[in-house]
């Protein structure tokens, strides 16, 4: 039964600009995107300009794909619940536009005027909402930057910040010279943006999704199998929107972390960029303590365990160990687009926590060096037949503030009570290792912010993953565990 299948409580506002057509990677972005339409609330699709393609547009290249999508939409219906239905492609047509056909900030001035697709990115933005609006660059970012300027130059100050804190912005790196320029001066607007050197796309996290072969970073580390132009064929270029998924030219599909980021599998917590998810784990770059702090997200690291058993930490790998997940997910949608019969596919395990079933995080408070008993027992595959197995791990990265994970965050101990693992008991650090300040060695009454995750995969075919985070605040009420404080890190460090 599809009511069995996931259900969510909100859909993401989405809106896109996109240099379509410069290289194959973004149709191949979009491809992948209308497998998840029924996620979010797509409100703009534009295509735009970048330093690979300055001067030309190409919004026909977008309406290809969404007929390509045409043919497939009766189908995916069939595989998800009945309320969190897709999009009618005559919809997301509807949501096409222009934007300007020249280069970065050429199209930004006050005698300037701006594009259809900046005005339906203007009528978005001022549209009254609840919801946050995610703007997911793929391309330059002089679309948005219009946006702004109009928005700052008609509003009174108290109003344009206002509608300004309605956006959410992840840009693949700046592809033009907007991007420092929208940073600079609007420097509240939430942005998750790599900073890195001009056209070292290496050096950014979002390559972590496919660039591994291409880069030559963490050799050895990510598995390129279901990145391989082979694999690509058989599994993905198959059916009516497979069909449209281009041959890539230099890596896959690199825009796909912007909405990866937002994908509801119970992982990611999008209002944090610093927890992780599908789409990268990002960081405030600017932690001043003057007042001026910016809104601006950059590259974080993770230490992740390779193939070759290695470890690895890097900030490509804050994507790439989730590749085997999101391939597998992939490859099951584009199934899901073959035909309309439930029961010939692979659908995703539902995950109940302590009675909680859904995505969003499980917060728990828990006194530091106390034991906490989680039961997932309620957990079930919608395909009932299927096996389901259950890993829970202490993501220790997201408590770090610093690349010395070790030193900074203790292990959770978690031991299962049950030969599957569906319930287990997890005890928190001592309050010398969870609950006292790094420096000052002074114990705190509210302690580090722990994370747990729960990953439940089936054995259909392809393999299926879903997740749930479980946020353990720890306490350490009656203040145990102090110590000598030092001014220098090393002088605390080496008493540890």
């Amino acid at each position: 039964m599809t009511s069995n299948l996931q259900s969510f409580r909100t859909k993401p506002r989405v809106f896109i600009l996109s240099d379509i057509s410069n290289e194959p990677d973004d149709a191949e972005s979009l491809c992948r995107y209308l497998l998840y339409a029924n996620q979010f609330e797509t409100e703009g699709l534009v295509a735009c300009t970048s330093t690979w393609m300055k001067t030309k547009v190409c919004p026909q290249d977008m309406s290809k794909i969404i007929d390509a999508y045409a043919g497939a939409v009766e189908n995916l219906n069939k595989h998800v619940h009945p309320d969190w239905q897709y999009p009618a492609a005559e919809h997301l047509r509807g949501l096409i536009r222009k934007g300007a056909e020249t280069y970065g900030m050429s199209a930004v001035g006050d005698d300037i005027p701006i594009s259809p697709g900046a005005e339906l990115l203007y009528e978005r933005v001022v549209a009254p909402s609840n919801q946050p609006l995610w703007v997911l660059c793929w391309g330059g970012t002089n679309v948005l930057a219009q946006v702004l300027l109009k928005i700052d130059h008609k509003f009174s100050p108290e109003d344009s910040a206002r509608l300004m804190s309605r956006l959410r912005v992840y840009a693949i790196s700046d592809q033009d010279d907007t991007g420092a320029w929208i940073r600079n001066n609007f420097p509240d607007i939430f942005y998750i943006a790599s900073v890195h050197g001009w056209n070292q796309y290496g050096l950014a996290a979002w390559t972590g999704i496919s660039g591994d072969k291409y880069y030559g970073f963490d050799q050895g580390g990510p598995d390129f199998t279901k990145m391989e132009k082979q694999w690509i064929k058989e599994n993905i270029q198959i059916g009516p929107l497979g069909s449209a998924y281009p041959d890539y030219l230099f890596i896959p599909e690199g825009d796909t972390p912007t909405f990866l980021y937002l994908i509801q599998n119970g992982l990611g917590i999008s209002e944090f960029p610093e927890y992780g998810s599908w789409g990268g784990r990002y960081v405030r770059t600017d932690a001043s303590s003057s007042g001026l702090n910016s809104n601006h997200y950059s590259d974080a690291v993770d230490r992740v365990k390779g193939l070759d058993g290695k470890t690895y930490t890097s900030n490509h790998a804050t994507i790439w160990r989730w590749r085997d997940a999101f391939q597998n997910d992939f490859a099951a949608r584009i199934q899901w687009t073959l035909g309309d019969d439930l029961t010939k596919a692979n659908h995703h395990p539902v995950i109940s926590i302590n009675d909680a079933t859904g995505i969003a995080p499980v917060k728990i408070e828990a006194e530091a060096g106390s034991t906490v008993t989680l039961d997932a027992s309620k957990t079930y595959d919608p395909d009932q037949n299927d096996k389901l197995t259950f890993a829970w791990y202490h993501y220790r990265d997201p408590t770090a503030t610093q690349w010395w994970v070790e030193a900074e965050v203790a292990e959770l101990t978690i031991k299962k009570l049950d030969h599957e693992g569906r319930k287990v008991e997890v005890t928190l650090p001592s309050p010398e290792k969870c609950a006292v300040d790094l420096m000052s060695r002074q114990p705190a009454e509210k302690g580090q912010l722990l994370h747990l995750i729960l990953e439940v995969t089936d054995d259909g075919i392809p393999a299926l993953t879903s997740y749930r985070r479980v946020l353990i605040q720890a306490t350490n009420k009656k203040l145990l565990g102090g110590g000598k404080g030092a001014d220098a890190i090393g002088e605390v460090m080496k008493d540890l």
